[in-house]
């Protein structure tokens, strides 16, 4: 599995979530060419690389994964975890998909956490 994190994700949240899960592929956008670019670019880089985003943007974000899919557009899946969500519970519920699921069952998918 691999993950785009999105710039406004909680860093404590991907810290916990990287000691739970050693070796977990994490990409955040910040160290990519598409640093403060608008969301459809960042799908549309998360789709040509197979990455599937990590956001609390349940906005902007989740719009335009949806328009992709009405679009027949790739969508290499979008996990969306509430701000509102404690880190201690988002961690866990983030645990539980990316360890219980397997890669193929995010393509085309947006999830809101919890499940």
């Amino acid at each position: 599995m691999q993950l785009l994190v999105d710039e406004n994700f909680n860093r404590r949240i991907l810290r916990g979530l990287r000691r739970r899960i050693p070796g977990l592929n994490c990409l955040l956008v910040q160290d990519t060419e598409f640093f403060q670019t608008e969301d459809p670019q960042i799908l549309d880089w998360a789709a040509a690389s197979g990455r599937v985003v990590l956001t609390h943007d349940v906005n902007t974000m989740t719009r335009y994964a949806y328009e992709r899919l009405e679009k027949g557009e790739p969508l290499p899946g979008v996990i969306i975890v509430p701000k509102e969500l404690s880190i201690g519970a988002a961690i866990e519920a983030l645990e539980i998909l990316l360890n219980c699921s397997e890669p193929e069952e995010f393509p085309n998918r947006v999830i809101h956490l919890p499940i």
